[in-house]
């Protein structure tokens, strides 16, 4: 069932039947495992944050097309009563959360001002809200789970992690025969960082992996020093940690998935588990 549509008209939210819940929740369980296996604490987050920690990561300059807020409303007065489906600008008094767009931002947060082990792994969950110009039911929604392992460390860790879940990734896309991509794509974390946005030319710093034509249902994703040096986060050297995290959208994989298996989702249930567990 959907409730919002975008500006082409596509449906923006997406209520999920029985079916597609076991496999959403199968999914995440295999990929929540393999972090747990190689070592991740698992967190939980809010699903939305206050403005001043989303700022600290330059999200509304560098995605401002994809911001959500959330603000209390002045309903005092008849003329902020919704209309049409919407409450009119003079309703919100103030915005002083954000919806977040990724996942990871949780994990730095919670480690902010501390200082973390060379081989931090952690794990979380959460909604993401993204603004889009257009919408493409599960393939693209305004609202979508995205479970990430994140990386907080050495440079050395933070790659290795990267490496280790690619082949993971990889292996389980072959193992239900689902042709995915390994593509180079940018990652405006760093527009207003000349130095790492040189290095992120001669390095590339994002891969997605991507299903079909242009759908990214995971990523591999490299932050350097970034959210170290944000949240204050240090090693027992004193240096800022570097970061990495690995993405997979939910709904994005049930996406896949449903049209893999012709809509069959127990069937897509019985390979994903037979895909995570080959013995």
């Amino acid at each position: 069932m959907n409730r919002l549509t975008g500006s082409d008209g596509a449906p923006a939210l997406a209520i999920l039947g029985p079916g597609s819940t076991r496999l959403v929740k199968e999914l995440d369980r295999v990929f929540t495992g393999w972090g747990v296996t190689a070592g991740a604490e698992e967190i939980s987050a809010p699903p939305l944050f206050p403005v001043t920690d989303l700022e600290k990561f330059d999200v509304y300059t560098n995605f401002p097309q994809l911001a959500w807020v959330a603000g209390s409303l002045d309903l005092t007065d008849d003329q902020f009563k919704p209309v049409d489906g919407r409450f009119g600008p003079g309703a919100v008094t103030e915005a002083r959360y954000g919806l977040p767009h990724a996942t990871c931002y949780g994990a730095y947060l919670f480690h902010e001002g501390n200082q973390v082990a060379d081989d931090t792994l952690v794990t979380l969950v959460n909604r993401c809200f993204r603004n889009e110009d257009h919408y493409g039911g599960l393939r693209r929604l305004a609202s979508f789970q995205m479970r990430e392992i994140v990386a907080i460390g050495s440079f050395e860790h933070t790659q290795q992690v990267l490496a280790r879940f690619t082949e993971r990734i990889q292996a389980f896309a072959a193992a239900l025969g689902v042709d995915l991509a390994k593509v180079p794509a940018g990652d405006p974390f760093f527009r207003n960082d000349n130095g790492r946005a040189l290095l992120q030319k001669l390095s590339p710093v994002k891969y997605e992996f991507q299903y079909g034509d242009d759908l990214a249902i995971a990523s591999v994703n490299t932050h350097r020093n970034f959210f170290g040096e944000r949240c204050g986060i240090r090693l027992e050297s004193g240096e800022h940690a570097y970061t990495s995290c690995v993405a997979f959208g939910l709904e994005r994989w049930l996406a896949v998935l449903t049209e893999h298996f012709d809509g069959d989702l127990d069937a897509a249930l019985t390979a994903v588990r037979a895909a995570a567990d080959p013995s």
